[in-house]
């Protein structure tokens, strides 16, 4: 079984990042950020049985549990007597991404609680606030949220760019493949880094809607400039809004104004978008499989 925890745990979730960095901008924003969203959430999904199924054969291979389901424990332990560390090692691996999920999916939930808590029932809500702030809060109906501070420094055609920019977000449910992929971050460290890229691929997404939405690629790039320069680190990381914050000024903002000044001609995206999708059928293939070996194992430990 050992084989199988090193594909679906070790070598095929890195192999994701390695995909997403190839793929980078070599597709359209909105269709990337759902195939890397999806594939990094089953990607975390499969490796996660894994450890499940190495943390059963752990217990499995206890001799009073042993005793009670009539199997041999030495049988059980053999299958994996070169490797003795592991099954132990995924009881703690599964410890930690329990905990790690259940503060993620906490976490977001107070985030949400808080946007909502600036909502009047309007779709715009403009708070008096002399720090620079817009961002989207998902709901039924949703709502864009700016501060004073943001809007005071905007033009009006820059102003009605940055709406678009977050009704994007709220018209594509972008929060949804957030969550989702950082969901995949939580359970797998080696995704984190595709999370924070599914994150960049939305913004992306919402830039050239926002373009199509007002007509200038170049009053978009400008107001993405303008919310940049406006914001700070020092200003944001401490402020449960920074995660629904739009202009978060990380290196990601040249990137993005420089792809909607000078746009640059994409490849056919059929064959590229099945490079991290075969990786996240693979993986889960090898956790199907995984799941068979211990079923047979038990069997065989069982005298059947």
């Amino acid at each position: 079984m050992f084989d199988h925890f090193v594909w679906s745990v070790v070598v095929v979730p890195p192999l994701v990042l390695l995909v997403v960095r190839l793929l980078a901008d070599r597709l359209p924003p909105a269709g990337a950020a759902r195939v890397i969203a999806w594939s990094a959430a089953v990607v975390a999904a499969a490796s996660t049985v894994n450890l499940l199924l190495f943390a059963l054969k752990a217990v499995a291979q206890v001799p009073v549990v042993a005793g009670v389901f009539g199997w041999s424990a030495t049988v059980v332990t053999a299958d994996t007597a070169a490797e003795p560390w592991a099954p132990w090692l995924s009881v703690a691996l599964l410890a930690a991404v329990l905990v790690s999920v259940t503060r993620h999916w906490r976490h977001h939930r107070d985030v949400l609680a808080l946007g909502r808590s600036a909502g009047d029932g309007t779709a715009l809500v403009v708070l008096p606030d002399a720090e620079a702030k817009a961002f989207a809060v998902p709901g039924r109906p949703g709502y864009v949220v700016v501060t004073t501070g943001m809007r005071s420094l905007l033009t009006d055609r820059q102003f009605d760019a940055l709406l678009a920019h977050e009704q994007a977000h709220l018209a594509g449910r972008h929060h949804r493949l957030a969550r989702l992929a950082g969901t995949a971050a939580a359970a797998h460290p080696a995704l984190w880094w595709v999370a924070k890229h599914v994150d960049y691929l939305l913004e992306r997404a919402a830039d050239e809607q926002a373009a199509v939405e007002v007509g200038s690629r170049r009053t978009v790039a400008h107001a993405i400039g303008a919310a940049a320069l406006a914001t700070s680190d020092a200003a944001t990381a401490g402020s449960g809004w920074s995660v629904l914050h739009v202009a978060i000024p990380h290196g990601i903002v040249p990137r993005r104004v420089s792809l909607l000044l000078t746009p640059r001609s994409r490849p056919a995206a059929g064959l590229l978008t099945l490079l991290p999708a075969g990786l996240a059928a693979f993986s889960v293939a090898w956790s199907v499989e995984a799941a068979v070996d211990l079923v047979e194992l038990i069997m065989t430990a069982r005298g059947r």
